[in-house]
C-alpha cells in the first residue's frame, strides 16, 4: 500500500519567504547542498532531501515515478533545484504536480535516453555498476567513481567523500537498478507539457549536459534558459556553490518563490 511508505527524510531551515527544494544526486545525501544551503537568504525556506537508497532515506524501495512523488511529498509547493539523478526526479515530479513545482532548476541532468536500445545498454551497464558495488563496497567503488571523467574538476575537499559514505552497497545497487536512467521512461517527448519556468544548468567542461541543456531548451521552448558556468564541471553545486546559489536566487526572485512561500 502507497500510504505504508515511509517519507524520505528531511532537513528543514526555516523562514517565511520563497520555498526551495534541494534534490541530490547519485552516491550524495542531502549534505551536498550544505555550501549552497547556507549561501541561499537567510529568510527562505530550504527543505533538503534523502532519495531513496540514500543517508536516512537509505531503506526505501520504490520505482522511479514512486520515489518523484516522494519528492514532492516531503517537499511541498516550490521552487525545486536537481542535480543529476535528482534533477530527473524532480523533472518528472513538474509534469505530474505542476501544482507543486513552481519553478525548476535541473543541474546536469537530463530527461533520461529516448533510444530503446541505448536504454537496454545502459541497462547492463548500471547492473554491472550495481554488482560492483554489492561485491566491493561502498568505499571501494566510491574511489573509482569519483576519480571518473565526470568528476576530473571536482576538488578533493568538495566531494563529500566522508558524507557519501553514509550510504549503504545495498542502498545504491538499488538506486542503480530501480532509478537510473536505463529504466527510467524518456521524457523527452514530453518537455513541452511543462509548466513551470526551468533554468538548466551545466558546467563549461561538462560538455556532454551542456549539450544536452541546450537540446532540451529547444524542446520546451520558451518558458526555458540555459546557463553555462564558467569553469566548472559536471557537479556544480559542489564546484560553484556561489554561483549555484546565485543562480537559484535569481529563478525565486523572479516571482516563483513568492507564491510557493505560502
Amino acid at each position: 500500500m502507497a500510504d505504508q511508505i515511509p517519507a524520505l527524510h528531511r532537513v528543514t531551515r526555516g523562514g517565511s519567504g520563497g520555498r526551495v527544494v534541494l534534490v541530490h544526486g547519485f552516491t550524495q545525501t542531502l549534505a551536498a547542498w550544505g555550501a549552497v544551503s547556507e549561501r541561499l537568504p537567510g529568510g527562505w525556506k530550504v527543505v533538503r532531501v534523502d532519495l531513496p537508497g540514500h543517508g536516512r532515506s537509505g531503506g526505501i524501495r520504490v520505482g522511479f515515478e514512486e520515489a518523484a512523488g516522494l519528492v514532492g511529498a516531503a517537499g511541498g509547493a516550490g521552487a525545486y533545484v536537481g542535480y543529476s539523478l535528482g534533477g530527473r526526479l524532480c523533472l518528472r515530479l513538474a509534469l505530474e504536480r505542476p501544482d507543486l513545482v513552481r519553478g525548476l532548476v535541473l543541474i546536469g541532468a537530463s530527461p533520461g535516453i529516448a533510444d530503446p536500445g541505448q536504454r537496454e545498454a545502459r541497462r547492463d551497464a548500471d547492473e554491472l555498476l550495481a554488482r560492483r558495488i554489492e561485491r566491493d563496497g561502498v568505499a571501494v567503488f566510491l574511489d573509482a567513481w569519483l576519480a571518473g571523467p565526470l568528476f576530473s574538476s571536482l576538488p578533493v575537499e568538495a566531494a563529500g567523500r566522508h558524507e557519501r559514505l553514509a550510504n549503504t552497497a545495498e542502498g545504491l545497487a538499488y538506486a542503480l537498478r530501480r532509478l537510473g536512467t536505463g529504466v527510467q521512461e524518456s521524457l523527452w517527448d514530453r518537455l513541452g507539457e511543462l509548466r513551470p519556468p526551468v533554468l538548466l544548468v551545466a558546467g563549461e567542461l561538462d560538455r556532454k549536459f551542456a549539450g544536452i541543456a541546450a537540446e532540451m531548451a529547444a524542446a520546451i521552448g520558451p518558458t526555458a534558459r540555459v546557463a553555462v558556468v564558467p569553469g566548472a564541471g559536471h557537479a556544480v553545486h559542489l564546484e560553484r556553490p556561489d554561483e549555484t546559489a546565485a543562480l537559484v536566487e535569481e529563478l525565486v526572485a523572479a516571482g516563483l518563490g513568492r507564491e510557493a512561500g505560502a
